[in-house]
């Protein structure tokens, strides 16, 4: 019976569904449903949740491109979220998504418990907007110009907002950060220790720019911007405010489970959020580190990312999940190949465990009748055994409360390799020529069945499925799997053994090398020929300079009575109202065009088109099929095209 250890609450972040996961969110939401699997396992009364993080212009950009709503879009793509993760077993207890009810009430009452302590107030924004990251950066921030995070560009962004005071808890925050260990790895808290000393500005939480999110309670003209929707969503899942029961049991939560490049926002802005709430900060954070490909990266925006579905349809879910948690170390960046990948398959998991349980099981059956013998010798072979293998589950406790996977897992491959080395010096196969020999052979065999028995514990956490079919081979099918069993040995005797299919099949590297990259270049878009433009003469830097370019709203729009491609706008200009023709009346409705702030060529000689006088020119741009209006987008103050 497994002694109970209280509460153990882990989270992923909430995934972006901006369009399918790949690999590299495989990799964290493995390693937490590994810890919670683990947990659970070892005593603890275990919540696992993750989710997904539906707001913001990002989303609502893409689902207007689609031509859909929102919700549709996200709920979309969702579902292939959750198919994903059962398709990985995930063994989570809860997905929060934050365009549920629970959540959108949630976050507003946190929202309206903050502003009535003072820590939110009104005020205009001015700076520099990421789109893709959904955050707001200043100048000394940026790399070569770019958003430091995702090295996309930024944009001048100008608007009405609501804050929260950020820097009020500045000295907190490297309390927290300097006093304890809430965040690791230590370069990680080492990096954000040098973000906050260069001074915490406080945070733009609210838009007004889009609609896309959960309403700020106390102005229906803005939604909460991303983050303080986002990282609710910790607490929202378990209750908090309305319905505390789960929220007093599980919180704070033991860890929170992230990419480096969301640390900032988990480890600065969380905390800080959670003292205005005057709520207890997590346990901890960690910040994993990313999976590489050959030229950075994995990112879905790049198009460089490897789909887990098809790795498990060709070699399962348990060879998948034991090399991105043997192969990399928590923390670091690790560098993802096939190659690797599939020698890693081969070496640990056909050569090294698929080998073991397959002769042990054939040994039992051919000279034990396929019953599982008593032990009645021993020797100092087998005494080393025997202490690796009860030795070998404290091991793994230790370094999977350090959240090191792979040394978790190494652990058990020593007991692996030496029960594998024990046959080799045991030769069963020659003890069975001498009857004499019959007791040395029968705590042989016996010895390799427990040392399987042990193993298929301190896997279950980590490939519950390849624990099972162990089990089921060497008889012990009616038991549960205990974890303080695998610190005893001497458990086994008369189970009925029976040798199944190998485990994991050994692959030939070559093949899959070619098929795994024939796979890959048949599911890539073909690249687009590089064809030069088709352009006018080029023009000097001095005569761009001649134009003189200001912003406009169209006021008023119609087609000119005289020609069915020409449209006539009234602009006004800062305190000049002007009239505009062009024609564009094909591409464009008059009555979708009032409104919008585009880009005149205010300097543009006078001319008459069809006996009306255009004064200046309004910027269009050819896509190849149609003109694009080049407009601003007011709310934003910035000109995109």
């Amino acid at each position: 019976m497994t002694e109970k250890k209280g509460t153990y609450y882990i989270t992923t972040p909430i995934y972006y569904p901006s369009s399918n996961l790949h690999i590299g969110h495989t990799y964290c939401t493995v390693m937490a449903d590994a810890m919670a699997r683990f947990k659970r396992l070892s005593g603890y009364d275990v919540r696992f949740l993750t989710g997904t993080d539906e707001h913001g212009q990002k989303i609502q950009t893409i689902a207007e491109e689609k031509g859909v709503s929102p919700q549709e879009y996200v709920d979309g793509v969702v579902a292939g979220i959750k198919e994903l993760w059962k398709t990985m077993e995930i063994s989570y207890d809860d997905f929060i998504r934050t365009t549920e009810d629970r959540h959108v009430k949630r976050v507003q009452a946190i929202f309206n418990k903050m502003y009535e302590k003072g820590d939110i107030y009104k005020g205009e924004y001015e700076g520099l907007y990421c789109t893709p990251c959904e955050s707001f950066w200043t100048g000394s921030q940026l790399v070569d110009g770019c958003c430091p995070d995702c090295g996309r560009p930024v944009q001048k962004a100008k608007e009405e907002a609501y804050f929260f005071k950020l820097s009020k808890y500045q000295d907190k925050l490297i309390d927290l950060l300097e006093n304890t260990n809430f965040l690791e790895p230590e370069t990680r808290r080492n990096e954000m220790l040098g973000f906050i000393r260069q001074g915490l500005d406080d945070l733009c939480i609210s838009r007004s720019t889009f609609d896309w999110g959960i309403q700020v309670p106390i102005d229906e003209k803005h939604v909460i911007y991303v983050w303080l929707d986002a990282l609710s969503n910790y607490i929202t899942a378990l209750g908090y405010p309305d319905d505390p029961e789960l929220f007093e049991k599980y919180w704070p939560a033991d860890v929170h489970l992230v990419g480096k490049e969301i640390v900032r926002f988990h480890s600065i802005i969380w905390p800080a959020m959670l003292m205005s709430l005057d709520l207890p900060v997590p346990k901890q954070v960690l910040g994993h580190g990313w999976l590489l490909l050959e030229g950075g990266k994995m990112s879905k925006s790049k198009g460089n990312v490897v789909d887990p579905v098809k790795l498990i349809d060709r070699y399962g879910i348990d060879a998948l999940k034991y090399f991105l948690l043997r192969e990399y170390t928590f923390g670091q960046d690790g560098v993802f190949t096939n190659e690797v990948m599939l020698k890693r398959m081969n070496y640990d998991l056909a050569n090294d465990l698929g080998n073991l349980v397959s002769r042990t099981a054939s040994m039992i059956e051919k000279y034990c009748g396929g019953v599982v013998p008593e032990s009645n010798t021993e020797d100092d072979i087998d005494k080393d055994l025997k202490a690796i293998a009860t030795g070998a589950a404290s091991k793994v406790e230790a370094q999977m409360d350090k959240f090191a996977f792979n040394m978790a897992l190494e652990e058990i491959w020593i007991l692996v390799r030496r029960a594998n080395k024990y046959i080799d010096e045991k030769a069963p196969w020659i003890l069975a020529k001498d009857e004499a020999k019959k007791p040395e052979l029968d705590t042989c065999l016996h010895n390799l069945a427990e040392s399987l028995r042990i193993i298929s514990i301190l896997i279950h956490p980590f490939m519950h499925t390849t624990s099972e079919k162990i089990r089921k081979q060497m008889g012990l099918w009616y038991a549960d799997v205990v974890w303080e069993d695998a610190f005893t040995f001497d458990m086994m005797y008369q189970e009925q053994v029976k040798k199944g299919e190998a485990i994991f099949p050994r692959l030939d590297i070559e093949k899959e090398l070619e098929e795994l990259d024939a796979m890959q270049k048949a599911g890539a878009e073909p690249e687009e020929e590089n064809i030069p433009l088709e352009l006018k003469a080029e023009i000097e830097y001095d005569d761009f300079d001649k134009i003189d370019f200001r912003v406009g709203l169209i006021e008023k729009a119609e087609k000119h009575p005289k020609a069915d491609k020409l449209l006539v706008f009234q602009i006004k200009m800062g305190t000049e109202r002007r009239q505009i023709i062009s024609g564009v009346a094909e591409d464009f409705k008059p009555e979708d065009m009032v409104g919008k702030k585009v880009i005149i060529v205010a300097n543009l000689k006078p001319r008459k088109l069809r006996g009306l006088e255009s004064k200046g020119m309004i910027m269009f741009a050819e896509n190849g099929e149609r003109c694009e209006i080049v407009t601003t987008i007011a709310e934003d103050g910035v000109v995109v095209d």
